[in-house]
């Protein structure tokens, strides 16, 4: 695999642009990332310029991309560090040092090449690196029916913690009325008391432990 691993620099923030745009594009899109295209193809040079410098110089915050021998970045990561004195941004608040992927995106010509592999590993050795704060745990979370994601994120060593949030935003629609012959109780996963209320969806969260 001739991929390059490497940070994002303020100065690529197209490109950071461009692969963001083309991963909210992805048919997987609406189970893996919350925010649209339509939203992120809108807001202006400004954002994407600081959101790119503060992933490549900040402390809190470090993006990794996937660089082929062409130039082309073909996959990305970001690392978030979480403390239990910040403001929650998503998921359960922080009861440790912990770091926290978000935006993972590999383009489909090149899963199952090892780039996300080498993605992560560079994304989670990073984490370990750090000295201030040193973080005890990275976690993720991963939409329940992303079952493709969740099966890699097993394989490179997380597991589920039994922690799971809703996800943000309206719930899908309504679900199906009470079962024939049953009474009235709750349905697992749907609206309360009767069982006509409403489906909510759940990000499920995956954890590594530092060894």
């Amino acid at each position: 695999m001739d991929y390059v691993m490497r940070s994002v620099r303020a100065e690529e923030w197209p490109l950071a642009r461009q692969l963001r745009l083309d991963a909210l594009q992805d048919p997987a899109a609406p189970v893996a990332f919350l925010d649209s295209y339509e939203a992120a193809v809108a807001r202006p040079d400004a954002f994407w310029q600081d959101r790119t410098a503060a992933a490549a110089e900040g402390g809190d915050v470090r993006q990794f991309v996937a660089e082929s021998p062409e130039g082309e970045w073909v996959g990305t990561v970001t690392v978030l560090i979480e403390r239990p004195e910040d403001d929650v941004r998503f998921g359960e608040p922080a009861e440790v040092n912990q770091g926290h992927l978000v935006g993972v995106f590999v383009r489909p010509e090149v899963r199952g090449a090892g780039v996300t592999d080498a993605l992560f590993r560079v994304a989670v050795d990073w984490a370990w690196s750090l000295s201030a704060p040193r973080l005890e745990r990275v976690r993720l979370y991963v939409h329940e029916n992303n079952p493709r994601a969740a099966a890699f994120y097993r394989r490179f060593g997380f597991v589920p913690s039994g922690q799971r949030m809703p996800v943000p935003g309206p719930v899908p629609g309504p679900v199906p009325g009470p079962v024939p012959g049953q009474g009235p109780g709750p349905v697992p996963g749907q609206g309360p008391g009767t069982g006509t209320g409403e489906r909510r969806e759940w990000e499920l969260e995956y954890v590594i432990e530092r060894g």
